[in-house]
């Protein structure tokens, strides 16, 4: 399958640690991210909080422990205390921050969602992600052609489905983009999930687990019979990179290799997935700069400081159960084996070293 990367979203990968966006006054910003058990959110709020403090803020960054909830309530309620001038959060689960929040409101703090969308919370001012539906489309895509499904002469072809944590709000957009895309197939029979398990609750993954992922994958294994030398299974879609590695490790024990793995999506270019990626035990994975986002955000957070119009593409798709969120839309990127370097390690985002 061939990648396309055009010049201009690399440049912009390049560029995103270094063309910070100044801003007339400085503020202090508060930035609640939901866990650094995860490396691409270790990631996201070391890139925020270097972008932002570049561009003359002051940053309390915050990590609610391992996805703990009261961990998040309590740390924003500090921050709101603290007089924090913007909130920016990431949310562990989008609905759990409405009762928090309404301290932000009443002090007119705004607040960006990062990331994922805060739900059911009128004090969310801005929304910063990533085009996720269209992520799941890019997953989805890219399993009907590397299966070549539009071909009439293509047999069906097994499948399965993993995807992340249902109190995620991005979990919609990731599954659903995706689903969309492959749905004729399962209807047409050109895919077969053999387990059955193709609605979103069936087949997610509570806190994107590696080690869930892996008890999963073993247990579809143990009943469909799934092997080198059992019945083959063709494609796996996994939302995003920790769910595959679960994946990867269950089908690795069970034998499975570079020349026989099946194909196999992800998200967020972790390192351990891009490894894998260069062994042949994963085929591709959506790639989502973070520095790009973070510096989108300081964008916005300087726009909202200084009073001015905040930088927004999307006014209609994101509703959080109190109205449409603007929003501010990234593109991803399709990393494979054959644009691994350029796209990671050329834009600067890893050394060889790193993905040795």
């Amino acid at each position: 399958m061939k990648i396309k990367t055009t010049l201009t979203t690399l440049c912009c990968a390049v560029l995103a640690c270094t063309a910070f966006a100044s801003t007339a006054n400085a503020a202090k910003i508060g930035v609640s991210m939901p866990t650094q058990s995860l490396q691409r959110w270790n990631q996201d709020g070391h890139n925020l909080k270097d972008q932002l403090e570049a561009a003359n803020h002051k940053v309390e960054l915050l990590y609610a422990g391992d996805n703990d909830i009261p961990t998040q309530l309590s740390q924003i309620e500090n921050l709101i205390a603290a007089n924090c001038e913007v909130l920016v959060i990431a949310p562990i689960d989008g609905g759990s921050l409405t009762q928090v929040l309404q301290g932000a409101k009443e002090k007119g703090i705004p607040v960006v969602s990062y990331d994922r969308l805060i739900m059911n919370s009128d004090a969310v001012s801005y929304y910063a992600t990533f085009d996720n539906y269209k992520v799941g489309q890019i997953q989805g895509n890219y399993i009907v052609d590397a299966l070549k499904l539009k071909n009439d002469a293509t047999p069906p072809k097994n499948i399965e489905f993993f995807t992340g944590s249902i109190d995620d709000n991005n979990v919609n957009f990731f599954w659903g983009g995706a689903i969309d895309v492959l749905q004729p197939y399962l209807d047409s029979g050109k895919l077969v999930c053999k387990s059955g398990q193709t609605k979103k609750e069936q087949v997610a993954t509570q806190n994107w687990s590696t080690e869930e992922a892996q008890k999963r994958m073993e247990n579809l294994i143990s009943s469909v019979q799934y092997g080198p030398q059992g019945v083959k299974l063709d494609a796996i879609l996994s939302s995003n990179d920790s769910v595959a590695n679960g994946v990867t490790n269950a089908l690795v024990a069970e034998g499975y290799n570079k020349d026989n793995f099946p194909i196999l999506t992800g998200q967020d270019c972790d390192k351990p997935s891009v490894k894998n990626i260069k062994r042949g035990l994963q085929t591709m994975s959506v790639f989502k700069d973070t520095r790009v986002l973070a510096d989108q955000v300081v964008k916005m957070v300087n726009a909202i400081v200084d009073k001015k119009e905040v930088p927004v593409n999307d006014t209609t798709t994101y509703n959080n159960g109190t109205g449409v969120i603007p929003s501010y839309l990234c593109t991803p990127i399709v990393v494979t084996n054959s644009n691994l370097k350029e796209v990671l390690v050329d834009s600067g985002y890893y050394t060889e070293k790193e993905i040795k």
